[in-house]
């Protein structure tokens, strides 16, 4: 299993839409600015979680996108699969099942890349992406925004 540079586009988006779930649709602008990403190859992954039913969007001048269901619900292993293929370290856990029947001489080697991928399924299977900001502080920029609105608010 390997993370792309999409799927790490994506697994962030999420979280900062997961962080902001009760606020609505959140503008492409901003995600791609909070969290520090390209906004157009960010538009083209938010389109593939939309078709995916990972999230929504939402037309008009408080458009923008939002999660289709709670962060809770939403486990990583979804995630990762959507964007890059399976879990297993080549190959999915049905062709390693089958090069382990076939190939008696490396049996052992395919094992241990099967107990790989059963280790990272499980692992990704139970958490969800409110595991994640749950372990997480906000990015630094919200921190920054956050410290000179305090600021602001004790001059005044």
């Amino acid at each position: 299993m390997k993370v792309s540079q999409k799927g790490l586009y994506a697994l962030q988006a999420l979280m900062m839409l997961s962080r902001r779930h009760s606020q609505g649709a959140i503008r492409i602008r901003d995600i791609a600015y909070e969290e520090n990403l390209p906004e157009k190859f960010l538009e083209l992954i938010l389109l593939e979680l939309k078709n995916a039913r990972i999230v929504e969007s939402a037309r008009g001048a408080k458009g923008g996108y939002q999660l289709r269901r709670p962060p809770s619900e939403i486990r990583l292993s979804e995630v990762i699969r959507l964007i890059d293929g399976p879990l297993a370290p080549f190959g999915d856990a049905e062709q390693l099942r089958s090069l382990i029947d076939r190939d008696a001489d490396h049996r052992a080697l395919y094992q241990v890349f099967l107990d790989v991928r059963d280790a990272a399924v499980k692992i990704l299977d139970n958490r969800t992406l409110a595991d994640l900001i749950q372990r997480t502080p906000a990015p630094a920029r919200n921190r920054k925004n956050e410290s000179k609105a305090k600021d602001q608010a004790e001059r005044t």
